[in-house]
């Protein structure tokens, strides 16, 4: 593959309601596209930080910004995934930025071998079982509203945001009106070990997991509390990188991780996230950052493989965009199927991404093959 540049692509796209979090609350995604340019081709990537660096230190402007300065000059026109992931290593943290960049040059490689990212990931099944995170609403009566939206469109996991103050009371509603779905929660970081006592009471409804209770850098914290509640503990934002997720598995911090791409610096990192997890009995299951149809292709192949058990956020192109810049994800008997063509298996919708558009902006690699690093 012969890399000729790196287009950064920013566009602003609604979501069908407000979406709020602990971090706060959404009502439209800043998204940044990376569009690799071959010779023969093009592949995409899509960065999944957020406006503002609440979710992690990294937000689009400054992933751009790390993108143009410091990863495409490592880049060099014979590259590969492989080598573009080593390129990358001297450059500290900034795992939205790397994963945007090394899934589009991923797309672009494949497409040229035919060869389909679930093929490519070692997917094993031809769809996936679809949850849906439901955001912190205005009132309880809403918030059962929404759930049973969801449970009628066929979702088959129920994820509920949860704050102090939006907790026990949400979670006993959606509980007491519908005894036997999948139910967990996701925090968010939004509590400490000194509220373990009020996180136990979470225990009487019988959930899946409670993600992320407590700061990423708490792996201690995590391991003392998941001592003290039966729910069992789930990581995300902690989990950066395999051998992080096998030290908090080691030390008892997580019995189930929640694994994102964008998180662990892509997905050639998520895999060995994946087989690290598979290696300790401990099951995962795929998250989401309200990818577009570019991030939830990537996902939705991930999440194929054999030791993702769970549900995952992999929900419908409808659950957050009335129309999707690709070709939508529609949910059957909830699932989402895999996609089989080659690389993500989709494109941009050149009419529907045209008007999204707010800036454009391309990087040329140079024409030498080879850099020190």
């Amino acid at each position: 593959m012969k890399l000729e540049g790196v287009e950064l692509r920013w566009i602003e796209i609604p979501l069908v309601a407000p979406f709020r979090t602990s971090f706060g609350t959404e009502t439209r995604r800043s998204v940044l596209l990376v569009r690799a340019v071959t010779g023969d081709g093009e592949g995409w990537g899509e960065c999944v930080a957020m406006s503002e660096p609440v979710y992690s230190a990294e937000y689009v402007d400054g992933a751009a910004h790390v993108i143009r300065s410091f990863l495409v000059p490592k880049l060099t026109a014979d590259t590969d995934p492989w080598r573009a992931e080593q390129a990358f290593r001297p450059i500290h943290g900034h795992p939205m930025a790397k994963a945007a960049v090394g899934a589009a040059i991923l797309d672009a490689w494949l497409r040229e071998r035919s060869t389909s990212f679930g093929e490519f990931l070692g997917a094993v099944r031809p769809s996936v079982a679809a949850g849906v995170s439901v955001g912190i609403m205005d009132s309880i009566p809403a918030l059962l509203d929404a759930v049973e939206g969801y449970l009628e469109e066929g979702y088959q996991r129920i994820k509920l945001k949860i704050e102090p103050g939006w907790d026990l009371e949400p979670v006993r509603a959606v509980r007491e009106r519908h005894p036997d779905i999948l139910l967990q929660t996701d925090a968010n970081t939004a509590y400490t070990l000194a509220d373990a006592r009020h996180l136990a009471k979470l225990d009487a409804f019988d959930l899946l997991l409670i993600e992320q209770p407590l700061p990423e850098d708490d792996i201690a914290g995590h391991a003392a509390l998941a001592r003290l509640v039966r729910t069992p503990i789930c990581l995300d934002e902690s989990i950066t990188s395999a051998s992080v997720a096998a030290d908090a598995i080691t030390r008892g911090a997580t019995s189930i991780i929640n694994i994102k791409p964008g998180r662990v610096g892509g997905l050639l990192e998520a895999r060995r996230v994946h087989d690290v997890c598979a290696a300790h009995g401990v099951p995962v299951w795929c998250g989401g950052m309200l990818e577009t149809g570019i991030g939830r292709a990537a996902n939705v192949a991930l999440a194929a493989l054999p030791n993702f058990t769970l549900p995952g956020d992999t929900s419908a192109s409808s659950r957050y965009y009335t129309t999707d810049i690709t070709p939508p994800f529609t949910l059957h008997n909830g699932t989402l199927p895999v996609p089989t063509a080659p690389g993500l298996g989709v494109t941009p919708t050149p009419t529907t991404l045209q008007p999204l558009t707010t800036r454009t902006e391309y990087l040329p690699i140079p024409s030498q093959t080879t850099r020190p690093l």
